[in-house]
């Protein structure tokens, strides 16, 4: 399992493009494995190739999945040395397990749109719409973050909808409104001012649904020192100006 695991792990670097070092690097500097959620894709990688820049000889590996795949994995063991979730629902799935190596720490908040395609042909307007006889909607699974949030946000607003798929994380549900499988999908802000082609409704239930970021060092982190520098890193001032320029929110403690 382990050995398993540790290839989608390194598979996830090459996707990511965060392999900057070569073998000599990777040997003197060490490797940062970071599990971090879907919704993470582009800041994490823009912060991982920041963090190999600023530490010579050290290469940051990404692994991008839902949040509760990836607490799954790890508690499981796979080798990772830092976790981001995209609630703190899933990362107590890890701390409850014993895995994490002290107390985890939100990183950012992020908030529910509704992604439809670029000029809104179907004139949404709010998540009523998207009750609308003939509008397809793609959601997370519920045990995935971002479609926790959705159902927060529905049951807020009092809309029942019977999505057309879905989805195990918040690419997932977002691609399918890239492809023209359905009219619009209930994503996080940030991965729609990712995506070309797309635009976001906001919607005022979306204030019930707002998700914390934790982040943790893992306990049996390969390379803790490594793990703790790019915890440290991605918390920074600078760090933070790079997620809340994708449209992150700065915790309230922040």
């Amino acid at each position: 399992m382990r050995a398993a695991l540790a290839g989608v792990a390194a598979l996830s670097l090459s996707l990511a493009g965060c392999g900057a070092g070569d073998e000599s690097t990777a040997d003197t500097g060490g490797t940062v494995t970071v599990f971090a959620a879907a919704s993470l894709t582009e800041t994490f990688t823009k912060l991982g190739k920041d963090f190999e820049s600023a530490h010579p000889g050290t290469r940051v590996v990404l692994n991008f999945a839902g949040s509760s795949a990836l607490a799954t994995q790890i508690t499981q063991g796979a080798p990772a040395d830092v976790f981001a979730a995209a609630s703190p629902a899933t990362m107590k799935t890890v701390t409850d397990a014993g895995d994490a190596a002290g107390a985890p720490a939100v990183l950012v908040r992020n908030q529910l749109v509704i992604a439809v395609p670029e000029g809104n042909p179907d004139r949404v307007g709010g998540l009523a719409e998207l009750a609308r006889p003939g509008v397809k909607v793609a959601l997370c699974a519920e045990q995935v973050p971002c479609g926790a949030a959705a159902r927060s946000a529905l049951d807020a607003a009092g809309v029942r909808l019977t999505p057309a798929t879905l989805e195990q994380d918040v690419k997932g549900a977002l691609a399918k409104v890239k492809l023209g499988e359905v009219d619009a999908a209930l994503v996080y802000r940030t991965d729609v001012r990712a995506a070309a082609g797309l635009a976001a409704v906001e919607f005022p239930e979306s204030a019930r649904a707002v998700n914390d970021y934790p982040i943790v060092v893992l306990k049996h982190a390969g390379n803790p020192d490594g793990a703790r520098a790019f915890v440290d890193h991605v918390r920074s001032d600078a760090g933070l100006a790079v997620l809340t320029a994708a449209g992150f929110q700065a915790p309230p403690s922040r």
